[in-house]
């Protein structure tokens, strides 16, 4: 944790205590009234620098960095617990922020929704909460994007690599946004060959390296020859996996620097494209959106270029695959389809495209996938 950092919540605290004297009046470090900028804060779970989650949202973020009316403040290593409320109150207080990016999906509910209760002057907007009208404020909302269309890429490329027809994926927290990756992995890697199968091993936390080296072990152990994951810092998943001898398939940001020779590609996350739409609206004096969704086709998610092992049939089935997804409308969970229990999730001729809202809700894991939500 920085300097910076502790002299922030050092000062919420004296502020805070002003109050509870009769001082609240006093804005004594309060910026708000002369800021002459569009401050926009954001804070990360985790460093920034972890060739994941953080790091995406960070490379998003510098995007605004060179927007003229915008000035940037960021705190990272804040854990999903009352500690984000004391960051974002410090921003908004101290620093002026009047839009705000909590991005850790802990963050959302409860702290995101007390502090825009509380400030319903600030712009609060969150990666990956599910938004309601009718009982969130106006003033928050949240941002996602179609990215198990990513994993479904991987998958494809997965599913021309693997020789033991075996893949796996490591994952954090059975949410529904990690359930749609570990299913559209599976059924890209199906695309290419129905009986493949993939190990899903969840951890229970969103950064764990001593579960997430063990649990590639244990798929690796397991037969799995191409491994994937839904962990906020990859590397090492991806550094374990490659050493093992296992080809890799990244996830939030490329770590192909990591395995050169064993990263066939990634799902990647492209949160400039999302967060200057944001900045322009508030430097124009524009509403925000509440509800923000896009896929590869509207610049939400890119993929890594492929690596140097990816053969010349897988290449061509991902190049098409990935033409086909931008041109819109593209369903990875179609019928006929059950899940792995045996119940039916889709009967002939139903299918979900990537903006079905039902998604994300999802509670099951397809079948084909070996492991359980509980």
């Amino acid at each position: 944790m920085t300097d910076l950092t502790i002299s922030r919540r050092s000062l919420l605290k004296t502020t805070a205590a002003g109050a509870a004297l009769g001082l609240a009046g006093v804005p004594a470090f309060s910026t708000r009234a002369r800021a002459a900028a569009t401050t926009v804060g954001f804070i990360y779970v985790g460093p920034k620098d972890d060739f994941g989650y953080n790091q995406a949202h960070a490379e998003g973020a510098k995007a605004l960095k060179a927007m003229e009316g915008i000035e940037l403040v960021e705190e990272e290593n804040v854990p999903e617990t009352v500690d984000v409320q004391k960051t974002m109150e410090s921003m908004i207080n101290l620093d002026g922020a009047s839009l705000l990016f909590p991005t850790s999906f802990g963050y959302y509910d409860p702290h995101v929704l007390a502090m825009a209760k509380k400030f319903p002057d600030a712009q609060f907007r969150h990666c990956g909460g599910l938004w309601d009208k009718s009982k969130h404020p106006m003033n928050a909302g949240s941002y996602f994007g179609y990215i198990a269309m990513g994993q479904y890429l991987n998958g494809v490329v997965a599913g021309h690599m693997s020789k033991s027809k075996k893949i796996g994926f490591v994952a954090a927290k059975p949410i529904p946004q990690v359930l749609n990756n570990v299913n559209a992995f599976l059924l890209g890697a199906r695309a290419v060959d129905p009986t493949i199968t993939c190990q899903v091993i969840f951890t229970g936390e969103w950064s764990l390296a001593v579960k997430e080296a063990e649990a590639v072990n244990a798929l690796v152990d397991q037969g799995a020859d191409v491994i994937t994951c839904h962990v906020d810092g990859p590397k090492v998943v991806v550094q374990t996996a490659a050493n093992r001898g296992a080809f890799v398939c990244g996830y939030h940001a490329s770590q192909a620097p990591l395995a050169p020779e064993k990263y066939l590609t990634g799902a990647e996350w492209n949160w400039a494209t999302v967060y200057s739409m944001y900045a322009k609206h508030a430097l124009a004096g524009e509403p925000l959106p509440n509800f923000t969704r896009g896929g590869l086709s509207d610049g939400f998610v890119k993929m890594s270029p492929l690596g140097p092992a990816v053969t010349e049939p897988a290449r061509k089935q991902f190049e098409a695959t990935l033409a086909e997804i931008k041109k819109g409308g593209y369903a990875v969970i179609k019928g006929p389809l059950k899940d792995n229990k045996g119940k039916e999730i889709a009967g002939a001729g139903k299918a979900f495209p990537e903006t079905a809202i039902e998604l994300e809700s999802t509670s099951f894991l397809v079948e084909g996938v070996l492991g359980s939500t509980s």
